[in-house]
């Protein structure tokens, strides 16, 4: 799967992989800022306790 998105972003190799970097990153920023603090609502109790 990652071979066939690498093998269909454009340019030379350099040009694909910094665009697969940033393609990553955007990703995470978009899981970490949207997805994750709108999940986070919908959660059964958010309290994490450690022993006592």
């Amino acid at each position: 799967m990652y071979a066939w998105l690498y093998r269909h972003l454009p340019g030379p190799p350099r040009l694909r992989l910094a665009l697969a970097v940033v393609a990553v990153l955007a990703i995470v920023a978009l899981l970490m800022f949207v997805v994750f603090p709108a999940v986070e609502t919908v959660l059964p109790n958010g309290q994490v306790t450690l022993g006592d």
